[in-house]
């Protein structure tokens, strides 16, 4: 077992992985596996207003904010989502019908302190500038620029170093 990674070993024990950019929110590797081969699968086969919202969306368009398509968090896929501006789009079709579970996923994303905004795929496909506009006003503010986690020692490399010509 000595040739396992901490990945591998955390997916045989069914665990929280300790690695991965902040990844896994508590949840086993193995359901994160599936979290990622799912929201894999939807960017694959995006629904068609999906297509459209994400061409926009795409390469900081709006405003310069860049949004990742079908973004793992949590327990949950989110169809769009802008790290930065802790701000998720919803594109809602079929497969958002029952407004209790959609309530219940929102408040879990919310707790994870993103925004959530619900647009239609009929608002997508036949108005999506003015889904642009009304996502670019919900978006929230920019928060200030947060300090480094990880600052250097106060005053580390703000004097110039000493050389002893002898």
């Amino acid at each position: 077992m000595a040739d396992l990674t901490f990945r591998d070993e955390a997916r045989r024990l069914n665990s929280p992985p300790l690695q991965g950019r902040g990844r896994g929110w508590g949840l086993s590797a193995g359901r994160i596996d599936v979290l990622q081969d799912r929201a894999a699968e939807m960017r694959r086969n995006p629904t068609e207003p999906e297509k459209r919202l994400w061409r926009a969306l795409s390469n900081g368009q709006l405003g310069g904010y860049k949004f990742r398509r079908q973004a793992v968090i949590g327990d949950y896929i989110a169809d769009f989502a802008c790290p930065s501006a802790r701000f998720i789009v919803e594109v809602d079709g079929e497969t958002h019908c029952d407004p209790e579970v959609d309530a219940r996923r929102d408040a879990a994303l919310a707790s994870r302190g993103y925004a959530i905004i619900h647009v239609t795929n009929a608002d997508v496909m036949g108005n999506v500038e003015g889904v642009l506009q009304a996502l670019l006003a919900a978006i929230p503010a920019r928060p200030a620029e947060r300090p480094h986690p990880n600052p250097s020692p106060e005053g580390e490399g703000l004097l110039p170093v000493e050389t002893n010509n002898a």
